[in-house]
């Protein structure tokens, strides 16, 4: 009955994700688009589907359990992308039901990997409705539900913390976790606003700053040009995108601690935050200087404005493009994608396995080292001024292995359907990482439109995992999950 208690819920969802149709509808019927009709025919197949779903179950609600709350993420974040894709297939000829829920599953773990061509060229309801779903994935679904359904009861704490990034999801800044969520909301709302105004003041339109906002506060990177920012061809909004980027790359519970002390101190003594800080400047230090001793560009400030433009956007898993960064002396690249894996922090927007699992590893790391001098110093690993516990400790290099297992076994099975090596493994890192342009073939200067359906599941699924931090959906392929 577990599961049908669940489902119950997930019509719910279904439900309230129909409303959300209603946002591209609303600049389908505005501009008379080829989709309109597209849209009011998803709406309403989505919205008849929730509540049939919820009706048919509805003897079967229930408060949820803590093992509950796993598997609802798990089917949200697999339905949903679903009824995600149904307008894409109805609007975009010739696009397969494959590709479109890829498209949807892009959209919604904010990954910015796309199949699709010719974003110029397609009806504006369309591009609209892939960019709002990443500004909705940005920060979750399920936390958006928990904060705003109190039928989610105590079982919004189990779903909190199968959505949430990070290893500390305990820490609650306020007492209730629905809360929590609102405020996490709030300040995503917050964030979004600022960032739509800066975009409309430094040239966009109304509508590109609207898209723009939605993908760059989600750090998802969607556009709705081919070119992506190498559109607009503005350094002023460069630059605005890469201060938005940055700030979306902070955990939203930060900013919520700086204005409840009303000082900036809780963030600047955040010892995550300052290394998100410094990673991202050494890193463009690092490689600008590189690009400039290998000549990839004969104007200094042309190096260092695409530099930080670059490293800002892949670094965060936002994925923007100005140019195409693939042709660069590998190191270069391939650093950033590397950058890509962590150095978000937990709590943001951002992919990867994030920067305050980095540090706690260098610390153990450090740790075991000073044990091979000295067996029996009593030495905790300690993030600021107080002490992580060996049960989080055991967590993060649980989750590493894993990870590590991941972006190997899903790097063997793109190899194994043909791939060459560069493309099947910056794919896996970019899908994982929710980073969205690898190389190669699946480069800023291309898409994932070239791959094979299985290898496209395959990187479908990869993001999935990532952005419900492979945890979340792995547990529920285990035996001891489903006894009793």
């Amino acid at each position: 009955m577990g599961a049908l208690a669940v489902l119950a819920l997930v019509g719910r969802m279904v439900v309230l994700f129909a409303l959300l149709l209603l946002v591209p509808l609303a600049f389908a019927v505005g501009r008379h688009d080829a989709a309109e009709q597209a849209f009011i025919t998803a709406a309403v197949v989505t919205a008849m589907a929730g509540l049939l779903m919820s009706a048919a179950t509805r003897r079967f609600r229930r408060e949820l359990q803590p093992r509950d709350g796993f598997v609802l993420v798990g089917m949200t974040w697999l339905v949903l992308p679903a009824f995600g894709a149904l307008p894409l297939v109805l609007a975009v000829p010739g696009l397969s039901i494959t590709n479109a829920y890829f498209e949807a599953m892009s959209a919604f773990t904010a990954t910015g990997a796309t199949a699709l061509s010719g974003l110029d060229t397609q009806p504006l309801s369309v591009n609209v409705w892939r960019c709002f779903m990443q500004w909705v994935g940005g920060l979750g679904i399920i936390v958006l539900a928990v904060a705003i359904l109190p039928l989610l009861g105590v079982g919004g704490s189990q779903l909190f913390k199968a959505e949430f990034s990070g290893p500390l999801k305990d820490q609650k800044l306020t007492p209730r976790i629905a809360d929590t969520a609102r405020v996490l909301w709030g300040t995503y709302f917050g964030l979004s606003l600022a960032c739509f105004l800066a975009y409309r003041l430094g040239g966009m339109s109304w509508t590109d700053a609207f898209l723009h906002m939605c993908s760059t506060v989600s750090l998802g990177g969607f556009s709705n040009y081919d070119a992506s920012f190498g559109h607009f061809q503005s350094p002023l909004l460069e630059m605005i995108a890469v201060v938005f980027m940055m700030l979306a790359g902070v955990s939203l519970l930060s900013y919520f601690a700086m204005w409840r002390a009303r000082s900036p101190a809780p963030l600047l003594r955040n010892p995550e935050v300052v290394a998100f800080g410094l990673v991202i400047g050494g890193a463009i230090v690092l490689i600008a200087g590189y690009l400039l001793w290998h000549d990839a560009y004969a104007e200094p400030w042309q190096a260092v404005r695409h530099t930080v433009f670059h490293v800002v956007s892949v670094a965060t898993t936002t994925g923007y493009a100005s140019t195409d960064y693939a042709q660069w002396p590998l190191f270069a690249p391939l650093l950033m994608i590397l950058l890509g894996c962590f150095a978000t922090c937990a709590g943001s927007t951002g992919g990867g396995i994030k920067m305050i699992r980095m540090l706690l590893l260098l610390k153990q790391a450090r740790r075991e080292l000073v044990r091979i001098v000295h067996p029996n110093v009593v030495n905790p690993v300690t993030l600021g001024s107080n002490a992580v516990s060996d049960r989080v400790m055991q967590a993060v290099i649980a989750y590493m292995m894993i990870y590590g297992a991941s972006l190997v076994g899903l790097t063997m099975l793109l190899l194994f359907s043909g791939l060459d090596v560069v493309t099947a493994f910056t794919a896996v890192i970019a899908c994982v990482n929710n980073i969205g342009p690898g190389l190669g073939d699946v480069g800023p200067a291309v898409n994932y439109g070239g791959l094979t359906n299985f290898q496209t599941w395959v990187c479908t699924f990869a993001m999935l995992l990532g952005r419900l931090e492979l945890l979340s959906v792995l547990v529920l392929f285990t035996p001891q999950f489903w006894r009793k």
